[in-house]
């Protein structure tokens, strides 16, 4: 009997290896487009929001360092405009104090117990600042005060705030403005303001009350000296 050949088995089939995609990513639609706009607004809103509240709570803790704005001495009831020697004017007090943003007291305040010295000089000769600035007959004082006619002026706060030199004069009832001192106005007559012997640059209004400062306002022909210190007596 014959033997059969063998088949001679087919070669093996080549099998292709899997291909990784390759297709173009899917253009975003138009309304995944103004989501993500919206998205984005969102987000900045929430950014400016933050930022406002920051800037209010800011402000709002910076307003306990004035109450109000402080007006034109010109337009306070009973202001003295003309030359020195100047008096405390108590007379009219009571009407200056709500547009300076102080109040009447009946003790005085011991939050804020600080003081200065005010020198005031008309060409070469000192200028007497008056007792008892700010203290109306017994009955109420203010702030801002003056117990004698030594210059010495108090700052005697029951609240933590700031005040500046504006506000004085306002309850001394004298005019400063950033060209006069009562009737002294730098067109016809010049003077200058200096803190601790240096010149001061800024609006004289603006002068923040600090411990101990020598305050000078200087009017016309200067004296030979310009005060830089003061020598307080002992617990002021």
């Amino acid at each position: 009997m014959a033997k059969k050949k063998s088949r001679t088995p087919a070669p093996p089939r080549k099998v292709q290896a899997p291909q990784r995609r390759t297709d173009p990513k899917r253009p975003r639609s138009p309304e995944d487009r103004r989501f993500l706009f919206m998205a984005i607004g969102f987000a900045l809103t929430g950014v400016i929001a933050v930022g406002v509240a920051v800037l209010f709570l800011f402000v709002f803790n910076d307003s306990n360092k004035a109450a109000v704005d402080i007006p034109n001495s010109d337009s306070l009831v009973g202001v003295q405009t003309g030359p020195a020697p100047w008096n405390a004017a108590l007379d009219t007090l009571p009407d200056r104090l709500k547009p300076l943003g102080l109040n009447a007291l009946t003790t005085e305040g011991e939050v804020v117990h600080i003081h200065q010295h005010l020198d005031i000089y008309v060409n070469g000769k000192k200028v007497t600042v008056p007792s008892q600035i700010g203290i109306y007959d017994g009955q109420f004082l203010t702030e801002l005060h003056t117990h004698d006619a030594s210059g010495i002026m108090h700052v005697e706060s029951p609240t933590k705030r700031t005040f500046d030199l504006a506000q004085f004069f306002g309850v001394w009832g004298v005019r400063l403005t950033p060209s006069c001192v009562g009737g002294y106005c730098k067109e016809l007559t010049p003077w200058r303001l200096y803190v601790d012997g240096k010149p001061y640059q800024g609006d004289p209004r603006a002068l923040e009350l600090k411990a101990h400062q020598e305050i000078a306002i200087v009017i016309g022909t200067p004296p030979k000296v310009i005060p830089s210190k003061y020598k307080f007596p002992a617990g002021l």
